[in-house]
């Protein structure tokens, strides 16, 4: 990975995306600590002081952001949630799957121009929501249509703002540009993460050896789950392809040995992320709706509390464990659902037999597409089921007294976008290498 970054840095063209991509990231740090007008600075940090449940989730997605009131309160969550709700509706709506699986580039900028249309509703809605959820903690200087109105078109510009800064990366730098501004959240909390270690360590009695023990089993823990997180994303299943001699032109061109390389995490860490966004979205509309939800009974409360307990050590075990269940399942249909939208046997299958190439032992055709998907199956079910139980352990260990809530879904995330990263780098650095040669 180093090696990869130093030879990046060689590059002048990868160095260039290198830099632009820092300096956006430096803007969207600055704009977490830029406070939406009409909030009362002094009244703030005490409403504020204990996010939980859905406002910690998305306080850890936007780097702080959200507990500050900025105008990237709301992250880049509207997007995840409109995402989601696009790559579905193109199941069920034929003209969508069209343009999804025909429709080319055109097809992919008329999506992603939907996608952008829907994420402006949805954080129109949202922000209206947060500013009805916190109208009564005193936050605002009034709570006047004027100021109201001011919050939220400063919180929608904040997300429209994060969807430009994410497009910038993807085209202009390294790549990835929705995960990097969601990693940038995350590892945003490191350093009071680390501070929390320290305080476990060294108490107002002085120094702890129990804290001490607690702290090094914390990060004996996330080792072993960034161990098994790498392991994970990098592991593939190799899938031996024979090509027959064929005539090219005039020559002949000789047999020749390949490969399928078929990862156990084709997903990524999408179905991670949009498995907490689809999970807690009906905690956010319930928050529009009903205020002080967390201080009351029924199904409506019972729906938040279920809705919420990805992120909150505040409900029940039996909404955790509930949660937990849920959790899996969706992950687990999340990464079934990328994996078949990327990695299409019955295409490979074709385009094998095209070439005048067979998998040693299979018939071409149909055989090679059922043992295509046979393979698919089975690594997907592994790898998925693996990051679902990484994602949901830290959970249930919460009523062990042990809370290692950052060594869960945060560390699926930022060593996923890590890792993909690093690949975007490699592959830039080969293009550029070959582009080089040929001229």
């Amino acid at each position: 990975m180093f090696k990869t970054i130093k030879n990046a840095l060689k590059t002048p063209d990868v160095r260039k995306r290198i830099l632009y991509t820092l300096l956006l990231i430096v803007i969207f740090r600055l704009g977490c600590y830029i406070t939406v007008p009409g909030v009362n600075s002094i009244v703030l940090n005490e409403a504020m002081g204990t996010n939980n449940g859905v406002a910690g989730l998305i306080d850890m997605i936007s780097g702080g952001a959200f507990s500050r009131f900025s105008v990237f309160a709301m992250s880049i969550s509207p997007y995840i949630t409109a995402s989601i709700v696009i790559q579905l509706l193109a199941m069920i709506i034929p003209s969508l799957e069209k343009l999804t699986k025909e429709g080319g580039e055109e097809g992919r900028k008329k999506i992603n121009r939907y996608t952008k249309i829907l994420t402006l509703v949805l954080a129109l809605v949202e922000a209206i929501g947060v500013f009805v959820s916190y109208k009564n903690s005193g936050i605002f200087i009034n709570t006047q249509s004027s100021t109201a109105a001011l919050v939220v078109i400063s919180l929608v510009a904040g997300t429209s703002i994060l969807m430009w800064l994410g497009d910038e990366i993807t085209n202009k730098g390294i790549g990835n540009g929705i995960s990097m501004i969601i990693f940038i959240g995350i590892i945003s909390g490191l350093p009071s993460f680390i501070t929390t270690l320290w305080n476990l360590m060294i108490t107002s009695a002085g120094f702890s050896t129990t804290g001490l023990l607690m702290a090094i089993g914390i990060i004996i823990g996330a080792v072993i789950l960034i161990a098994g997180v790498v392991f994970i994303q990098q592991a593939e299943r190799r899938v031996p392809v024979q090509y027959s001699k064929k005539v090219v032109g005039r020559k002949m061109v000789g047999a020749q040995s390949t490969h399928i390389p078929l990862k156990l995490a084709m997903a990524g860490v999408m179905p991670i992320i949009f498995a907490s966004s689809f999970l807690t979205f009906p905690a956010m509309i319930i928050q529009i709706f009903v205020s002080d939800i967390a201080t009351k009974t029924g199904f409506i409360a019972g729906l938040y509390k279920f809705s919420i307990a990805t992120s909150s050590s505040s409900v029940g075990i039996g909404y955790t464990i509930a949660n937990a269940l849920i959790y899996l399942i969706l992950i687990m249909a999340f990464t079934f659902f990328y994996t078949y939208a990327t990695f299409n046997p019955a295409e490979v299958s074709n385009n094998i037999k095209k070439n005048g190439g067979f998998i040693p032992g299979i018939r071409a055709g149909k055989p090679t597409t059922d043992y295509l998907s046979s393979i698919i199956s089975k690594i997907t079910w592994f790898g998925g089921f693996f990051l679902a139980v990484i994602a949901i352990l830290p959970m249930l260990l919460r009523f062990t007294g042990l809370n290692i809530a950052f060594g869960g879904t945060s560390i699926l995330i930022v060593v996923g976008v890590a890792l993909e990263t690093v690949q975007q780098l490699e592959s830039q650095l080969v293009m550029r290498h070959y582009k080089g040669f040929l001229e």
